[in-house]
């Protein structure tokens, strides 16, 4: 099989597409002949040897990818015959390999993809999905709130923009540009507005006619999110959950005192409950994208490109969630 491979860590090219073994799956395991591979901004910084919230930095040589969609092709001692020919979608947790033709995976991590998806729509939804489920688990919105969605134009942005306004909120997405404003504008936002534009925080409030922001849904950080929490009315809530504006490797997130909260890893899990929290919020996601009120945004990349995927991510120039296809 073809699969993208890292010898060396470093910068984007050092992704090489090769042709390697194909893998077997062991008791208990599926494989999957890939239709979509998931690209996330951490894969970047493994990329380069960081660890993130891996127990180490990966071993090389490695296939990075942890997310895949695709049709079971084999399976390993102990899988039901059911399992073969499904189409399904998984993350592959902390073991690589996504990046590739053929990938393994634990049967019990994979779920079947709804008729309604696409592989990539289904891989967006199983990692960006279930991170848009946790989130929005701590937002408490309704009819009565006003939500503020920095990177309103991104994989995650773009769900919650659909998720706040399914719920009757009124919605302000903000973006880079106005290519990516018009995205958001289409995806439902009542208000979108360029964060590029230093009038932004005066045109929303102008916008809202002097309504408070009830709650910031926050990925970015920064100066946009420093903005974002200044529109926000007593009792308001900044929700963060990420802060690509400082950066993957050291930045730090904006926070206020009285008015923050950071919602990513444990307190995500323990809010989502179950036997095993991830797949809760992965169950969640894949139900909302059946039933139609959610809709993912994907940008695609052919498998041959995943360097080229790499440095869009790492400038900025992805619209909704990056995936790969062989």
């Amino acid at each position: 099989m073809h699969a993208i491979r890292l010898h060396a860590f470093g910068p984007a090219e050092n992704l090489r597409l090769e042709e390697v073994a194909d893998p077997v799956p062991g008791p208990g395991q599926i494989r999957v002949a890939v239709e979509a591979a998931g690209v996330h901004l951490l894969d970047t910084a493994l990329r380069e040897g960081l660890r993130g919230p891996l127990p180490e930095p990966p071993r090389l040589p490695t296939v990075p990818g942890r997310e895949v969609a695709g049709v079971v092709d084999s399976l390993g001692e102990g899988v039901a015959e059911l399992w073969l020919g499904r189409r399904v979608v998984a993350h592959l947790g902390f073991a690589p390999g996504g990046y590739a033709e053929l990938a393994v995976v634990d049967v019990d991590r994979a779920h079947e993809i709804p008729a309604n998806l696409d592989a990539a729509e289904a891989v967006a939804m199983i990692g960006t999905g279930r991170t848009a489920m946790g989130i929005v688990q701590f937002a408490e919105l309704g009819p009565g709130s006003v939500a503020v969605i920095p990177a309103a134009a991104g994989g995650i942005g773009t769900l919650l923009v659909q998720y706040a306004k399914n719920t009757g909120a009124v919605v302000v997405g903000l973006a880079g540009g106005s290519g990516k404003v018009a995205r958001v504008q289409a995806n439902g936002a009542d208000i979108a507005a360029d964060y590029t534009d230093p009038a932004w925080p005066e045109k929303v409030r102008a916008h809202l006619g002097g309504r408070p922001a009830t709650v910031v849904l926050d990925g970015v950080g920064g100066e946009v999110a420093r903005h974002a929490t200044g529109l926000l009315g007593p009792g308001g809530r900044h929700l963060v959950f990420g802060w690509s504006a400082e950066g993957i490797r050291d930045g730090e997130p904006y926070l206020v005192d009285g008015v923050s909260e950071q919602v990513l890893g444990p307190v995500m899990m323990r809010r989502a409950g179950g036997p095993d929290p991830l797949q809760t919020l992965e169950l969640r996601a894949l139900a909302e994208a059946a039933a139609g009120r959610l809709r993912p945004a994907v940008q695609r990349f052919p498998l041959a490109d995943a360097a080229a995927a790499h440095r869009a991510l790492e400038t900025r120039a992805t619209t909704g969630k990056v995936v790969l296809e062989p």
